[in-house]
């Protein structure tokens, strides 16, 4: 286990590390919460436009299930259970770390919640849309939002692991359960046809 804290911080400094005055606000601006208002707002109006209204509603209160359990489970429980230091928090690292705007995060980094929301959110789109030209924009928003926060030394690598982990696993159950009830199994070949 020590040796992989070693590694997980090894990593951490690395890429922490690997820093300019251009990419230090590119990485405040990617780890912003509302910069990515207009991303949510076309992914909702796709839903309604591919859906309905009818059932892009249910969809929607799907995202928020799993998106707001990402949330809870990462911030309020698992953060709480394993009481890991952030890098920022953390007595060993300090000097070593790039800080910027003095931003520190809370006190507890593992799992990330970032990642775990982004993952879920997604992941879940995605499977839904069933099409990889919408995949692949949204699993790079989803890494550009991992790694800036390891740019900004306020998460380690296996706290962007983990909250990668939680968010999929929930992203897939919403989806089994919205499948389950019949709101994405009638689309999917007609989604599938046209991708």
């Amino acid at each position: 286990m020590e040796q992989l804290i070693q590694i997980d911080q090894a990593w951490l400094v690395a890429i922490n590390n690997w820093n300019a005055p251009w990419a230090d606000q590119l990485m405040w601006i990617i780890s912003g919460k509302l910069t990515w208002l207009p991303l949510y707002a076309v992914l909702v109006g796709l839903l309604f436009w591919r859906f309905g209204w009818k059932k892009a509603l249910v969809l929607l209160a799907g995202f928020g299930v799993a998106v707001g359990l990402s949330d809870y489970i990462s911030s309020g429980i698992i953060k709480h259970l394993v009481c890991r230091p952030r890098p920022t928090h953390e007595p060993a690292l300090e000097g070593l770390l790039h800080i910027v705007n003095n931003y520190r995060g809370g006190a507890y980094g593992f799992v990330s919640s970032h990642a775990a929301n982004t993952m879920s959110c997604g992941l879940l789109f995605s499977l839904i849309w069933k099409n990889w030209k919408a995949t692949l924009p949204l699993m790079l928003w989803v890494a550009m939002n991992c790694y800036s926060r390891m740019y900004l030394g306020v998460h380690y690598p296996g706290d962007i692991i983990g909250g990668l982990l939680v968010g999929a696993a929930l992203a897939w159950m919403v989806y089994w359960a919205l499948n389950r009830m019949g709101f994405v199994a009638c689309e999917a070949e007609t989604l599938s046809a046209g991708s």
